[in-house]
């Protein structure tokens, strides 16, 4: 597969025309990234979870994960020293009656209340993907055909952006895929023709290409240099501002065997079981149809209402 690589995305304008379709989409949440969803938007994402899972392969599991997961999890898979920056900790008031009541009350008194919170064991899920792992681990070996799962999720990233394709709270869909090197090629290169057929269905314009994770400090420069280098990342984007850098909407990952050697995914000759996954950004989707078509639903081309039963 020959793609371009792509450089790092460009930084969205001052002035976004994204936000002419704020009504139609969102209501504010006094909070950056977090909205409160309107009926036609929704009707829009809940019509995208069909459309997917109408291309969901035979013999795939499906899990629904709730938006927190266990923080020792978390810990195992590498997150802190991947993505540190974009974690949200759940935190609690701990204690007796008397105690919580006096921690709540200073915020009567014009108090923080918050500095007497304490860490829970649970993080918010950054990516639909991770919990599912030490699942499939917890099978024993890895059988010849690999597993296939269908896996959702409110995630969290803590990146407060005020652009309405970079949310903190979203939606992820992935198919993730466990098994041989060459059964994980063989899923991405399938699943990328699958979701550009997709995408020109949906009447989306895009592109594909190479691309890292956004790692964090100087050593993330260089896991990002290597996952380019690899090739190991595609992904989907779309063009929601005219001619500015467009936007991830589809991944399609290849992790190798790191999730097989941190949690002891073994294939049933003794080797590391190697993944990997195509995501689909939920929330991205939406606002690419929203953009691209418009924001009345009504208006928007038939064969696009009729590829999502709108």
């Amino acid at each position: 597969m020959n793609m371009p690589v792509m450089n790092a995305p460009a930084s969205p304008p001052a002035t976004d025309p994204l936000d002419a379709l704020f009504d139609a989409m969102f209501k504010p949440m006094n909070a950056q990234g977090v909205y409160a969803r309107t009926g036609a938007y929704e009707s829009v994402v809940e019509a995208l979870a069909a459309f997917i899972s109408a291309r969901r392969e035979a013999g795939t599991e499906v899990f629904r994960f709730p938006p927190v997961m266990s923080r020792a999890h978390l810990e195992r898979h590498g997150y802190l020293k991947s993505f540190p920056n974009l974690l949200g900790c759940v935190s609690c008031l701990d204690g007796n009656e008397t105690e919580i009541r006096a921690s709540a009350d200073k915020h009567l008194a014009g108090g923080d209340w918050t500095e007497d919170l304490q860490t829970a064991d649970l993080v918010l899920t950054p990516a639909a993907c991770y919990p599912v792992y030490p699942i499939a681990a917890a099978r024993g070996a890895v059988p010849s055909s690999g597993y296939r799962f269908d896996v959702a999720c409110d995630c969290f990233r803590r990146e407060p952006s005020r652009h309405l394709d970079r949310l903190q709270s979203f939606r992820m869909r992935e198919y993730v895929r466990i098994g041989t090197p060459e059964q994980i090629v063989a899923f991405r290169e399938s699943w990328i023709e699958t979701a550009t057929a997709m995408a020109d269905e949906l009447g989306l314009p895009y592109t594909v290409e190479t691309a890292s994770d956004p790692f964090f400090g100087r050593l993330g420069q260089i896991m990002a240099f290597s996952q380019l280098e690899q090739a190991l990342k595609f992904e989907l984007l779309i063009p929601l501002r005219g001619a500015a850098a467009g936007t991830a909407c589809m991944s399609f990952n290849y992790h190798r065997e790191h999730f097989g050697t941190t949690w002891g995914l073994n294939l049933e000759d003794g080797e590391p079981a190697h993944t990997g996954c195509v995501a689909f950004g939920m929330d991205r989707l939406a606002v690419a149809l929203f953009a691209t078509h418009g924001e009345r639903i009504d208006a928007w081309p038939d064969a696009v209402r009729a590829a999502l039963k709108l």
